[in-house]
């Protein structure tokens, strides 16, 4: 197989490779539509891989093979010209347009292609070179702020992925971000893509665009494209960078010094266990000394010829963490080959990429979050003797460095994608595509705790898991325990359509009809755990070491007992679009979906939409106005579907373990059904009708889109509380609730100056979305219109929740205590249920409606300036009209209680006598709303370089310069996808700031 590569590989050389009988030297200038020279612009002799980069005034001088060559001109903005040359001129002037280039972008849809002018549905598109640069490792990150509608919240921790969430969520369930479909091969995972081998991404909105993809696009579809090879060009990129983070903003604890004040003004006192004379900063004990450092390096080749193309890369990305023990790394490799045969009607495309990707985790990273704020100041790091200072007499108190520095906990992944396509020209118009995928996902899983942990258990150890999960008590064996998994994911896909295209006078037709299947195999592997091993220094590599028969009532736990699934998929779909004269454009799809994951009564769905535009600009009365070089008027409808977020099995029922029970003197293993068959579980549907306008005035300087949608989520997946009686099990997952969605939208591109030396063009997008649960209530469901959920279970907090499922609320609704001041004796009180005040209110009783996580505006500003070779973008971008329940902050707010845990700064003029001082309220709940300088990058282009070097490129960036909000927490980017959005809760990972120098260089 190698062998194979590489003989594939000098084939698609050679093909590049050009003799030259004579050289003609020519000369010119690049000049924009106004007249003004283009430096930096590109020109090459087609077929070959000469090429020159013109001066500050765009002029250019190169030999070519022959005087009839053909010349490319290209610059970025600027419509590609071909110019072939006569034999008789020697010098030219080349004049490049930018006024039909975001008119004539190509799109890429379900099956397909086309062109934005004619585009009924509502898409956005950004290509490679605008998405976000820094220390990024998933494509969420490169898209925040990007795209109007697109909500990204990201963590610092460079282990876990962005959160994405498109026109809302539309589900209760756990499965909110979009479908990605990278080449055509639905379902990929986007960790496999690099980022500079982005081309475009175009991000479908409506279901009208999404309904091709029927049952998987109720979140939306992001289409991404990778670069490919030209015929035109052989080319070698390599690009780089290097950086370092910083965390940008830690809490405001006290130090020992104002702690000492503020026990001694309270006549409060250390335990003689805690207090040492120390002054340890916590938070900063948990950090790396020097920052964290990253890299990317990316080098790729790409060429062809008359028939084929190749493109091959390799990125290697290192990011550690700002917390000890974080670090991520992932190597990625490439390789697309296209190859045209039968005069050009045939065309096979090769397309293999692997991810390999190491992820150290920090040891129980929630709990040494929360104890390096909540550890007391006075307590040292270590001992005199280098040892850590505990102290196990105190409950829930652990040494936060000592937790990560006694731990291991890995991850290592290994995703490789693999795809043959086949597109065959046939007469007619008509062509067929033949796609077939393979995709698997390997990950090996180990955490090992040493043998000091021990130690915790007599400590009352506790998780402190991401809402809305709640925390549960962990027992760490004895001599070590270790933890170790291994799962296979596979994906199969086969997938086979025919298109026609064709034209008739004033009527131009475009057409779609296929065929999908699919069949996934997921969580196939195995799991466990140990205890008792002789060493430490094992870690998780040898569970045979260990001898945990020895420790009485230790039972292995061989993991989740529905890891492994098998679904299927296969569906029919069909498109048509119909075009009149380019002004009255028509689609309509139609999907139908089959999946085993759904009751035994409803596998099938139907998934259709139709969509309509009017392209206002082409009509006889628009003929003589100036203002307008584009006005398109847009409606569409459609309806998609969820399959995901619940096991494969969901429907069926499932027996398991009860635990056990007495008999006979002995603990005997219960067994029975713990999951209820629901044979008339079927599809969620998500309904979305959007209206919009396209313009682009001032030839070409401005342009825009405004979108209106409403979107209607109906048959909510839920696992619902039933009566026992009816279902022994007491819960089934069914279709029984409704959500909505409304909002607009609006992007605007400016190009608002372009002299010879400067130009500055700006980016705006906003989008606002009222996101609502219509409906909960069943009458076969138990607990009436509402759920209250969200249990951080702070101290002295149990049984306090923090949102509510309610009809008429939206998903992230907060519902909790009133807080109503202070009483005469300087005590908390809360407004009761009757509208009194009380200083003993009722869990859940007493409890109001207060605000919501989901932000009302969104909003991104990109700006690009260039004078001469520099290059500057600033971009900024907002959130605003959202509450966060700021957790962490009522459970450092505790006054009563600072002798043993450390507490803000901000309490120093509370008084401990005060015990409500810190219950979970409105009292903490705070505006999340914020602006942040996301990146700001200045470049300078060198052009072309001696004789191989076509252009040097050299950056520094700039990442989170700075945040306006008047949020007191960590960070106001706090978690806005999964179910519980909007709660700060001692899980914060440090948000930092990036400094970055990088280079791009082509040969």
């Amino acid at each position: 197989m190698e062998k194979l590569k590489l003989l594939l590989l000098i084939f698609f050389l050679s093909l590049s490779i050009n003799s030259w009988a004579q050289k003609t030297e020519i000369s010119g200038v690049i000049l924009d539509e106004k007249g003004m020279p283009l430096p930096a612009a590109n020109v090459l002799e087609s077929g070959t891989s000469n090429n020159v980069v013109t001066d500050f005034d765009g002029k250019f001088k190169m030999n070519v093979s022959n005087k009839n060559a053909v010349l490319i001109a290209s610059y970025l903005g600027f419509d590609e010209q071909r110019i072939k040359l006569d034999g008789s001129k020697t010098n030219y002037t080349i004049k490049l347009t930018s006024g039909s280039t975001n008119l004539e972008q190509v799109v890429v849809v379900g099956y397909g292609k086309g062109s934005r002018k004619n585009l009924t549905t509502a898409v956005a598109s950004i290509k490679g070179d605008q998405l976000n640069r820094g220390v990024i490792s998933d494509v969420g990150q490169m898209l925040q702020g990007k795209v109007s509608g697109l909500n990204v919240s990201t963590s610092g921790d460079p282990t876990k992925q962005s959160s994405v969430v498109l026109r809302g969520v539309s589900t209760l369930n756990s499965s909110q971000g979009p479908f990605y479909v990278v080449d055509g091969i639905p379902g990929v995972d986007i960790s496999v893509i690099a980022s500079d081998d982005i081309l475009t991404i175009d991000v479908l909105k409506d279901a009208a665009a999404t309904a091709i993809y029927g049952n998987r696009a109720a979140n939306g579809v992001i289409m991404v494209t990778t670069k490919k090879g030209s015929k035109d060009r052989t080319q070698i990129t390599y690009s780089n960078y290097f950086g370092i983070e910083n965390v940008s903003r830690q809490l405001n604890m006290m130090d020992s010094n104002q702690l000492r004040a503020f026990t001694a003004k309270n006549n409060l006192s250390f335990a003689p266990e805690n207090d040492k004379g120390a002054n340890t900063d916590w938070q900063k004990a948990i950090l790396r000394n020097s920052g964290a450092q990253s890299s990317s390096h990316n080098l790729s080749l790409s060429g062809g010829g008359e028939h084929g193309n190749y493109f091959a890369s390799v990125t290697a990305v290192n990011k550690e963490g700002v917390l000890l023990s974080s670090d991520f790394s992932r190597i990625i490799a490439r390789l697309a080959i296209e190859q045209f045969a039968f005069d050009d009607h045939l065309k096979i495309g090769i397309n293999v990429t692997n991810s390999n990707s190491k992820y150290t985790n920090v040891p129980q990273r929630n709990t040494a979050l929360l104890q390096s704020v909540s550890h007391l100041p006075v307590s040292p790091v270590t001992n005199p003797d280098g040892s850590y200072f505990e102290n196990f007499i105190q409950t829930t108190y652990f040494n936060p460095v000592a937790l990560i520095n006694h731990g291991d906990d890995d991850t290592k992944t290994n995703n490789f994608v693999g795809s043959i396509t086949a597109e065959l020209k046939l007469p007619y118009g008509f062509s067929y595509n033949l796609n077939l995928s393979y995709q698997q996902l390997n990950s090996l899983h180990g955490e090992f705790y040493d043998s000091y942990y021990q130690k915790y258990n007599s400590a009352t150890f506790y998780n402190n898991p991401d809402p809305p999960l709640t925390k549960q008590l962990v027992n760490f064996g004895v001599n070590g325990s270790a933890l170790r998994n291994s799962y296979q994911n596979s994906n199969t896909i086969v997938e086979s359509f025919l298109n026609w295209d064709k034209t008739f006078g004033n009527h131009k037709i475009k057409a779609v009809i296929g065929y999908s299947w699919q069949e996934d195999v997921l969580g196939d592997g195995f799991q466990a755990t140990a205890t008792n091993f002789p060493v430490d220094n094992v870690s998780y590599n040898n569970l045979a070491l260990s001898n945990y028969t020895s420790v009485n009532g230790y039972v292995v736990n061989f993991g989740d007992s529905k890891a492994y699934q098998k679904r299927r998929l296969i569906s029919q779909f069909a498109r048509l679009n119909y075009n009149y004269k380019d002004k009255y454009l028509l689609q309509g799809t139609i999907r139908r979906d089959g999946g085993s994951v759904f009751g035994t009564n409803n596998q099938w769905g139907y998934f259709p939409s139709v969509g309509g535009a009017w392209r206002i600009d082409k009509e006889e009365f628009m003929k003589n106005q100036n203002v307008f070089t584009d006005l398109k008027l847009r409606g569409s409808w459609g309806q998609t579907g969820n399959s995901s977020g619940f096991n494969a099995y969901t429907s069926q029922i499932i027996s398991g373990s009860l635990g056990t029970f007495y008999y006979n003197g002995q603990q005997i293993g219960a067994y029975g059904p713990n999951q209820a068959a629901n044979p008339d579980l079927k599809w969620e549907k998500t309904a979305t009708a959007n209206l919009g306008v396209d313009f682009t005035i001032l030839k070409g300087r401005v342009s825009g889109s405004v979108d209106v949608y409403e979107k209607k989520t109906t048959d909510m997946i839920f696992n619902y509380a039933v009566n026992p009686v009816l279902v022994p099990v007491g819960t089934i997952v069914a279709n029984g609730g409704n959500m909505s969605n409304r909002g607009v939208e609006a992007s605007l591109i400016i190009n608002a100056i372009k002299t010879k030396n400067f130009s500055w063009s700006t980016t705006l997008n906003g989008s606002t979305n009222k996101n609502e649960i219509t409906k909960l209530r069943n009458p076969l469901f138990i607990g009436g219109d509402s759920i209250r959920r969200v249990q951080p279970d702070g101290g002295g907090q149990t049984g306090s929740t923090l949102q509510i499922f309610k009809e008429g609320k939206p998903l992230g609704q907060f519902f909790t205590l009133q807080y109503a001041g202070k009483n005469a004796n300087g005590v908390s009180q809360y407004v009761a249920k009757d509208g009194s005040l009380t200083t003993n209110p009722a869990i859940g009783t007493d409890y109001h409606y207060a605000g919501s996580a989901q932000p009302k505006f969104l909003l991104g500003w990109d700006n690009n300036f260039t004078y001469k070779n520099f290059d500057l973008n600033i971009f900024f971008r907002g959130v605003f009209g959202n509450k966060i329940f700021n957790a962490t902050r009522a459970d450092l707010f505790r006054p009563s209680t600072a002798m043993t845990t450390n507490i803000l700064v901000d309490a120093q003029n509370e008084s401990p006598n005060d015990l409500n001082a810190y219950k979970y309220s409105t009292r903490f709940i705070e505006d999340g709303s914020y602006i942040r300088l996301d990146n700001l990058t200045l470049g300078y282009n060198f052009g072309k370089v001696g004789k191989y070097i076509k252009k040097i490129r050299i950056y520094e960036t700039v990442n989170n310069l700075f945040v306006i909000t008047k949020y007191t927490g960590i960070d106001p980017e706090v978690e806005q996808g999964g179910t519980a959005p909007g709660v700060d809760s001692n899980n914060f990972y440090p948000k930092t700031r990036t400094f970055l120098f990088g280079l791009n260089v082509i040969f």
